[in-house]
């Protein structure tokens, strides 16, 4: 699908930003190239902005890790990128001066590596809409009147609620999530993919890998996080402060993709990666915060080996458990407080099913428009890197 077909909700915050870039494109153009500077005050209004943002988040409670969490969560990225980016075109005269060359360069490598975290993450998103057709159902074969409900019907909502099973493997049996069927999904966000043929499939994989059968999405973040050093005074002094909004949006893209891959079921997931960050940023707090509760609801017993931390998993997970054991010693006629929990399961199932028609399309959308942007920011920042060495 083309880039332009793109109309996710993170659209009017996508246009907002570039509207703001219109404008700072309009005033830089007023000075001479050689002094494109970012003042104090917009760098300010940066780390205050990434602070807001993060705040806003953690203050969520309930909500946090949720699909609708996490799509807001997508939408801060996409504002603090864009807003990032106006930084860098402001302050493009000094792009090629060490160490903010070095700086840089070293964000937009991290910037590629998030971009296989992208399409691993779509993968993951694609294997919860297969859990969402046995949802699915579950619930048509077990939503009418208890007292209605037939052999057939129980036995056709057992055997999904089986396979359903068999799809959400715990994190310990075997490492990765639904090896072998997320293996036939892999492929690359530039391609389409309508077609589900077995045919289609194979070309798809002859053709390109989102990600390989090795891939590690702990590694991958791993790799993310190493040498993410908070700039000292020198290298501050030396870049006007342009080491700050540097490191600082570092700091965004690995929490970012962090919860993303904590969140949805990956390859080899991982929660060990480690956030320093000094006390003295004003977004720290707010992003230390949130990784120490995401951890900690990873340590909780029904939570430890789960496929993901989406609350939407956990919620699938244990509904799943307790429908099986119903439907597992159902007698006919049913009494009423069997049939009065089984109507009570049988709804919550629903709902959350119906979370799941709503958000993920959307949530897909975000996730591709955070890879499209990245690949822009890096396209445009490392052509003007070129260009400031060129004319040194």
């Amino acid at each position: 699908m083309p880039e332009t077909d793109y109309q996710g909700s993170s659209a009017p915050f996508a246009s907002i930003g570039r509207s703001i870039l219109s404008i700072r494109r309009d005033q830089v153009h007023t000075v001479d190239a050689h002094h494109d500077l970012a003042d104090s005050n917009e760098l300010e209004a940066f780390q205050k902005r990434a602070a807001d943002i993060f705040h806003d988040l953690a203050g969520d409670g309930d909500e946090v890790l949720s699909l609708t969490w996490i799509r807001k969560l997508l939408d801060s990225f996409l504002i603090c990128l864009e807003e990032f980016r106006v930084i860098l075109f402001n302050s493009k005269g000094v792009f090629s001066r060490p160490p903010l060359d070095r700086l840089i360069s070293d964000f937009f490598d991290r910037g590629v590596k998030a971009l296989d975290v992208c399409n691993a993450i779509r993968d993951g998103i694609e294997q919860i809409r297969n859990w969402q057709k046995h949802l699915e159902i579950v619930v048509v074969a077990l939503d009418s009147s208890p007292h209605a409900l037939g052999e057939g019907q129980v036995r056709r909502a057992k055997k999904a609620l089986l396979d359903l099973s068999a799809l959400m493997p715990d994190e310990k049996e075997g490492g990765g999530f639904g090896g072998s069927i997320l293996a036939q999904r892999n492929r690359s966000f530039g391609r389409n993919s309508n077609s589900s043929s077995s045919s289609s499939r194979t070309h798809f994989r002859s053709l390109s890998w989102s990600v390989s059968r090795s891939w590690s999405a702990a590694k991958q973040i791993q790799a993310i996080s190493n040498n993410l050093n908070a700039p000292r005074g020198n290298e501050i002094s030396s870049t006007n402060g342009l080491a700050v909004p540097v490191y600082t949006m570092n700091n965004v893209l690995l929490f970012v993709m962090w919860t993303l891959v904590a969140a949805i079921p990956c390859q080899d997931r991982g929660m060990q990666t480690h956030f320093s960050i000094p006390r003295s940023f004003h977004w720290a707090a707010p992003i230390l915060s949130l990784h120490e509760r995401i951890l900690e609801e990873s340590k909780k017993k029904d939570r430890k080996n789960s496929c993901g931390m989406l609350r939407e998993i956990h919620q699938i997970e244990k509904l799943v458990r307790r429908l099986t054991e119903l439907v597992d010693v159902v007698r006919f006629p049913l009494p009423e407080e069997r049939a009065a929990e089984l109507v009570q399961r049988v709804q919550e199932l629903a709902q959350v099913r119906n979370v799941l028609t709503d958000e993920l399309g959307p949530l897909e959308h975000q996730v591709r428009e955070v890879f499209l942007r990245i690949v822009r920011s890096r396209t445009e920042g490392l052509d003007t890197l070129g260009k400031s060495h060129k004319f040194e």
